[in-house]
């Protein structure tokens, strides 16, 4: 209890301070903030479209999951740059979120060639949310919240990636109940999109209580 106790304030020290500094105690705390404490879905509601739209069934829910987390991890480093090097260097962070909606939607043009090549079976389940990566707002929020929290670059990626994986673990929580529940004698009321939402709105009161079991940067 005392060295969880000493972690602790490590981290809240680190982030406390002017400037984080990249520890693996302060990576740490940001892969489990991102998964469990501060999920991208249950916790700040981003990327709820294909959440409920593409998690009928764990394959395909986990084939979403892995796609966004290359897009994910991918736009991060290049946001990240674009952001370092091109806005902020000519005075135009402005136009960070056009910029950034544009290199989302380069990303996921090549998934989704990537993924007609590789797998097409994949590539039809998905349909239309496929190319509805683009507009995610989860992938956007990553992207816009690594620069408003003054990641590093080796920060935000982490942040990306463990967010992406966070996304995926809620999709394949969410997809593994609703398989079971259409073996299950749900009311008629009740069936399709209603205990979908109840089923989610009580996942996301299961993953509260992970709340303050790491501080958030």
């Amino acid at each position: 209890m005392q060295t969880i106790t000493n972690i602790s304030q490590e981290i809240l020290e680190a982030f406390a301070s002017s400037e984080v500094i990249t520890t693996p105690i302060t990576l740490t705390a940001i892969v489990i903030g991102a998964i469990f404490v501060n999920n991208v879905v249950l916790s700040q509601f981003l990327g709820i479209c294909p959440f409920l739209g593409v998690s009928s069934k764990v394959g395909t829910a986990a084939g979403m999951g892995m796609a966004v987390t290359f897009v994910m991890a991918l736009a991060s480093l290049v946001t990240w740059c674009l952001q370092e090097y091109v806005l902020e260097q000519f005075g135009i962070e402005y136009m960070q979120t056009i910029v950034f909606i544009l290199v989302i939607a380069a990303l996921v043009q090549m998934v989704e060639i990537i993924l007609k090549k590789v797998s097409p079976a994949l590539y039809q389940a998905l349909g239309i949310f496929l190319p509805l990566i683009t507009t995610n707002c989860a992938v956007l929020g990553v992207a816009i919240l690594m620069v408003q929290k003054e990641f590093s670059l080796l920060m935000g990626v982490v942040f990306s990636v463990a967010t992406a994986l966070g996304f995926a673990l809620a999709m394949i929580l969410f997809a593994g109940l609703r398989e079971r529940l259409e073996v299950e004698d749900v009311p008629a009321g009740l069936r399709g999109v209603p205990i979908a939402l109840i089923t989610a709105s009580l996942l996301a009161m299961a993953f509260m209580g992970f709340a303050n079991v790491v501080p958030l940067p």
